[in-house]
């Protein structure tokens, strides 16, 4: 693994892949062209902005406030969330400020991405795929940007959102194969969840691709359009080799615990060995053993705690996963 600039293939095990001719594999490659030209979501203006004013510290709830106004449907689901059983609050929360602080910068910024990305979703993805799916990203942006304070990277609020996007293109990926599907089926049991020549064969590209062609219509800028590419070969990455990096090792680090697209919650246990300590140098080879080490036992605190705020399963970050819409009671 050290010596290789690609990373380890994210194999799920899972049902025998099913082997599918060139019409099929064709026919679903023509219908995430038809939706990546016309069929997705418009990202909302104010995403990076609230991004860094939500990773400032202090947070100026007031300018938060403002920015989320500007958006009424945004201002709504905000509002909807902590007034819903989920969050458990006794008294009506009718302030867009006090609602910011009830609901957390965490949650709150993944909320602003999620919003639109799950109207895209709909019924038409099983809900325990969108749920891993949405899991893994949280997770990984998470560890992102802790990677990117622990190696002192310039802007540490880019790798949350950078890690948050890192595996959008799975997304049209998931919605085609649902559509295949006579009910909206599992990927577990379709077999390509997350490897990328599993998706290859299945649909004719794979969802570094698709997260490219996303981030071009969105008009990402070239680093985040490098970790839609590269976040599987990190030491190709020429615009911004850190933040690849960063990305690379929390994705990777997520993925060694078996949190990954159509997979179970993984059963929590103690590391056996330093293989975390292996993914950051693979991943970041500016780093030193000694250095490495420290990053590996830091992020796996972290991870444990943002573990036990996710509750996988139970209500957690989303409120029981994201099944349709998790802001809409």
């Amino acid at each position: 693994m050290m010596g290789s600039t690609t990373l380890e293939p994210r194999l799920i095990p899972l049902a025998p892949h099913r082997t599918d001719d060139p019409e099929a594999r064709q026919s679903r490659k023509l219908a995430l062209m038809s939706a990546l030209s016309d069929g997705l979501p418009t990202l909302p203006a104010y995403v990076f902005q609230l991004n860094s004013l939500l990773a400032a510290t202090p947070v100026n709830l007031k300018r938060v406030a403002e920015v989320i106004r500007t958006d009424p449907s945004l201002a709504a689901q905000v509002l909807r969330l902590c007034n819903s059983a989920f969050m458990g609050f006794r008294d009506r929360v009718n302030k867009i400020e006090h609602a910011v602080m009830l609901v957390g910068t965490e949650r709150l910024r993944t909320m602003v991405l999620t919003c639109s990305l799950v109207e895209y979703v709909g019924h038409r993805v099983a809900s325990e795929d969108v749920q891993s799916f949405w899991q893994h990203c949280f997770l990984t942006a998470a560890l992102s940007e802790r990677l990117a304070r622990g190696i002192s990277y310039s802007h540490p609020e880019e790798a949350y959102l950078a890690g948050l996007l890192h595996d959008i293109g799975a997304l049209p990926l998931l919605v085609v194969n649902s559509a295949e599907l006579s009910n909206p089926e599992s990927v577990a049991s379709c077999g390509w969840g997350e490897s990328i020549e599993l998706e290859r064969k299945r649909f004719g590209m794979d969802h570094c691709e698709v997260g490219h062609w996303i981030g071009i219509s969105w008009n990402f800028s070239p680093t985040l359009l490098e970790v839609m590419v590269r976040h599987h070969n990190p030491l190709q990455a020429i615009e911004d080799p850190q933040l690849v990096g960063v990305v690379a090792a929390a994705d990777q680090f997520c993925v060694r615990r078996g949190i990954v697209l159509g997979a179970e919650p993984p059963e929590l246990t103690e590391p056996t060995d330093n293989q975390d300590q292996g993914i950051f140098l693979a991943c970041l080879p500016q780093l030193k053993p000694p250095e490495a080490e420290k990053l590996a036992e830091m992020i796996e605190t972290d991870f444990l705690h943002l573990i036990q705020l996710m509750e996988f399963g139970a209500s957690g970050l989303f409120g029981g996963g994201i099944p349709q819409n998790p802001f809409r009671e």
